[in-house]
Order: structure tokens, then C-alpha cells, then sequence
């Protein structure tokens, strides 16, 4: 999907990229819950519907900006930082304690994203348009962290059909608000990447929701920095880029700091 959408914001720019995948992606998920016969949320589940549509449309629209500025695979790498930050986040939201072993993981993934950065650097790749692609993945890991908090509020008072609509519904509104000054009538031909990218969202979201019904976030969590060595298959077959070692070595870091971060120990071990 981030592959394709690549492509999309290349081509379209990256506002009009994500107000289209929004509201194809709504179009496609809003009958599966209109048909499972639904009340209309409380009050206090339509606020973080709301809350998390906005974040999460700002959030998409940073990273797709991004995408438009760095390589596939070194964008997906720096925003592997959000789930440290969520840590924080989730101190500050539902007063969840930050332990020390989150702030040496934070710590272990400051340094990955330096390296990956230091790594652009020494091959004279900072220009204006790396720096702001830079700032852009750093904000949208920011609010990736946010919505990694809101989902866990979602997921206590919705279910995924309900959680999918309202997300990309709000998203559509976010974005409609400024389309009188940034829409652009798309061409025909334009908009392959973005229904497919569409597609791929919906069907991500639903699978994800069936998954973590089934198995431990810390069981699946690891497996979503996968999405790494995806993002370099991608961004060779369909962008032609390259992976550089220190994207490599800078994406391990923040993994390690990750599990470092957000491993739990036995109660056995915590015992000893």
C-alpha cells in the first residue's frame, strides 16, 4: 500500500492522494458495517472516533508527503520510532508508567534514526527536500504514536467495521475542509494506484482486527517491522531504490530499541 501510494502522491501530490484513498477506502468498508445492522456510537465513542480520524488523517498526509521526499524503505524505518513514543504518550493519556527499560529503548532508537540520517549525510544527500521529508516522517511518527493510543480506546468501545468507518469518514472531512484551495480534478488513468492502494487499506485494517483478536500484541508487534524488508522489496521492484547499510543498521537499532522497550518479562523472572 505505501509502495503504491508512492506513486499516487508522485503523481497527484500528496493531499489529493490521501483525500482519494479516504474516501475510496469508505466507500468500500462502510457497507460491511452498515450491514451488520449497527446503533450509532454514544457520544463518548463518537469523540474518539473523531479525535482518531483527524490525528490519523494528519497522520497519513504527513507520511505520504513524506514518501514524495525520501526512499520507500528509509521512510518506513524512521517511522518504526512511533511505538517508543506511544510508551510516553500512553503515560500522559491513561497513566501507564514508563519504566527505565523504555528509556533506554527510546534511547537505542534516537540513535537508529541519527544513523540513518548521519548515513544521508555522508553521501551529500541533505538538501531542503530531505530535510523536509524528514521533518514531515518525524511529525506523522509523532501523531502514529498518538493514534497507536487512540486505537487502544477504539478497540475497548467499537468493533473494527464500526472503528474502520468512522476513521476513514472523518479522515474524508479533514481533508474536504481545505479542497477548496488544493483539489485537483484528477486524470482517469491516475487513479489505478490509489483505488488499489484503497483496496489494500481496507482489507489491512480488517485482518489486523482479526489478528489482534486472536493472539498477544507483543506476539504480532514484532512482526509489523517486517514491513521493513517489504518496503525495500517494494521500492525495488516498483520505485527502483535502493537500501543503503546505514538504512540497515539504523532500522536495527530501532527495532532493538523497540523490543528493548515493550518486552515483558515472566512472572518467574520478575519474581527472582
Amino acid at each position: 500500500m505505501d509502495a503504491l501510494m508512492k506513486i499516487a502522491a508522485l503523481q497527484l501530490g500528496a493531499y489529493m492522494a490521501a483525500l482519494l484513498r479516504s474516501g475510496m477506502a469508505l466507500v468500500l468498508v462502510a457497507p460491511l458495517w452498515l450491514a451488520s445492522g449497527p446503533n450509532w456510537p454514544a457520544p463518548n465513542v463518537l469523540k474518539v472516533h473523531v479525535i482518531r480520524g483527524v490525528v490519523g488523517s494528519m497522520m497519513a498526509l504527513t507520511f505520504f508527503y513524506s514518501l514524495t521526499k525520501l526512499p520507500l524503505a528509509e521512510t518506513i524505518a524512521i517511522s518504526f520510532i512511533a511505538p517508543l513514543v506511544s510508551l510516553y504518550l500512553a503515560a500522559v493519556i491513561l497513566g501507564e508508567e514508563v519504566k527505565p527499560r523504555a528509556i533506554w529503548g527510546s534511547l537505542l532508537g534516537l540513535v537508529g534514526v541519527l544513523v540513518i540520517v548521519g548515513g544521508k549525510f555522508g553521501r551529500g544527500n541533505l538538501n531542503i527536500d530531505t530535510w523536509l521529508g524528514l521533518a514531515a516522517i518525524v511529525i506523522s511518527a509523532l501523531l502514529y504514536a498518538w493514534n497507536l493510543v487512540l486505537q487502544r480506546q477504539q478497540a475497548m468501545v467499537a468493533k473494527p467495521t464500526e472503528i474502520a468507518t468512522f476513521y476513514m469518514a472523518v479522515a474524508s472531512l479533514t481533508y474536504l475542509v481545505v479542497a477548496p484551495w488544493l483539489f485537483v480534478m484528477p486524470q482517469l488513468d491516475q487513479l489505478h494506484e490509489v483505488a488499489m492502494s484503497s483496496v489494500l487499506t481496507v482489507a489491512g485494517a480488517l485482518v489486523m482486527a482479526w489478528a489482534y483478536a486472536r493472539a498477544e500484541a507483543q506476539v504480532l508487534v514484532p512482526l509489523e517491522y517486517s514491513g521493513f524488508v517489504w518496503a525495500a522489496l517494494f521500492g525495488w521492484l516498483l520505485l527502483s531504490e535502493g537500501v543503503t547499510p546505514t538504512a540497515i543498521g539504523g532500522t536495527l537499532l530501532i527495532v532493538a530499541g523497540c523490543w528493548v522497550a515493550t518486552i515483558r518479562r515472566r512472572p518467574e523472572q520478575a519474581a527472582v
